[in-house]
């Protein structure tokens, strides 16, 4: 379930631009990622499979718990290809406030250089609620 994540100057510039930074690091020929950036990588490159359907989660009651980064180094530039190696984590329930069993998972993504090198890891938590949402009408 591997993929490849071409670091694009002109996707950098973009992401950046959307979260309203005018940092000229995110501009440049050797523009670097912003601290997030890999988050959009799944959207862009992967193969469209959430990685919560491995865990057994109905998708209408998954809500994002968190995302957390760690940089090994330099942070990826433009130019580099990494190559995102996604892993089902940790996984725990808890009771919920408005009664039944909220079930959780981290996944966890690898992102190496052409090396081979762990240049990054990526932490999501998804969060399955004990109920659907309401239904307005």
């Amino acid at each position: 379930m591997s993929f490849e994540v071409p670091i694009e100057r002109g996707k950098i510039r973009e992401f950046a631009r959307a979260a309203y930074s005018q940092n000229p690091a995110y501009d440049s020929p050797g523009a670097v990622i912003p601290p997030t950036f890999l988050t959009t990588a799944a959207n862009f490159w992967g193969d469209g499979t959430h990685p919560a359907s491995q865990l057994g989660f109905e998708l209408a009651r998954v809500l994002h718990g968190g995302e957390e980064y760690e940089f090994f180094g330099r942070p990826p530039h433009a130019g580099q290809t990494l190559t995102a190696s996604p892993r089902l984590g940790e996984r725990w329930e808890k009771e919920g406030k408005r009664g039944g069993v909220m079930r959780f998972a981290k996944i966890v993504t690898e992102y190496r250089d052409a090396a081979g090198s762990l240049v990054a890891e990526q932490r999501t938590t998804v969060i399955e609620t004990a109920k659907p949402p309401k239904q307005e009408g």
